[in-house]
């Protein structure tokens, strides 16, 4: 499998997701500069964390003009798997391909620490590797990661259980003190409607080795190997 790995100015957890890919998993993969105008011989496209344009007008809106994000939207229309981490999932919602937005964290700082999350589907491409309901940690570095939608796009969100890991306790439950952004719902980690596009604020990349202290997030990884096969 061939991953495309973008590359926007102010990535900088694109080398994290090339090792993963590369190292960890063993396929291959290939950086994607924004200027870029095509995704073409690409199995899935990984969406990096980072500041892309350095987080100016709003964390992830510049990103929206560049080349490649044209390219992203029509591979993701055309059922490409994409997975967009931090900055990653605010490129996602700024350039529509997912609902909703980032929004600055509850307390206005900057986190970066390690929270639990709770997986609340594990029959998607991105999570069929996990237990339903397994609560995993994995690390979070943001200061705009608090999801928002209108009410209606909670709605339909839950409904088709679109909400695929909610920020949880140790033991699994969904309180406020467990939430470390304001995100409405717990909410950590969305799919589109389609079910092929993924996401989420926690960092798996971080968390797929056991040098790095944890190898919980390696199982989003092994998922998409499995649904690509």
């Amino acid at each position: 499998m061939k991953f495309a790995i973008l590359v926007y100015p102010g990535s900088n957890c694109d080398h994290d997701c090339y090792h993963v890919v590369k190292h960890v998993m063993g396929e291959e993969a290939e950086y994607v500069w924004h200027k870029e105008k095509s995704l073409s011989g690409f199995d899935g496209v990984i969406v990096p964390g980072g500041f892309s344009y350095g987080d100016y007008l709003r964390a992830g809106a510049i990103a929206n003009f560049s080349p490649i994000t044209n390219e992203l939207k029509t591979f993701a229309e055309k059922g490409g798997l994409v997975l967009g981490i931090c900055n990653g999932f605010q490129i996602l919602c700024e350039a529509g391909i997912l609902p909703g937005a980032l929004t600055r964290n509850k307390d206005q700082k900057f986190i970066c620490d390690t929270v639990g999350i709770k997986v609340e589907n594990n029959s998607t491409k991105f999570t069929s590797s996990y237990k339903e309901g397994a609560v995993v940690e994995l690390p979070i570095a943001h200061a705009d990661g608090s999801y928002y939608a209108d009410l209606d796009t909670i709605k339909s969100l839950e409904d088709n259980s679109q909400v695929i890991f909610r920020y949880c306790s140790a033991s699994g439950e969904i309180t406020t003190e467990a939430n470390p952004n304001g995100s409405l719902g717990n909410i950590a980690g969305i799919t589109n409607k389609r079910g092929n596009v993924l996401g989420m604020m926690p960092h798996p990349e971080r968390a797929s080795e056991r040098e790095l202290g944890s190898k919980s997030g390696k199982a989003v990884f092994d998922s998409i190997l499995n649904a690509l096969k």
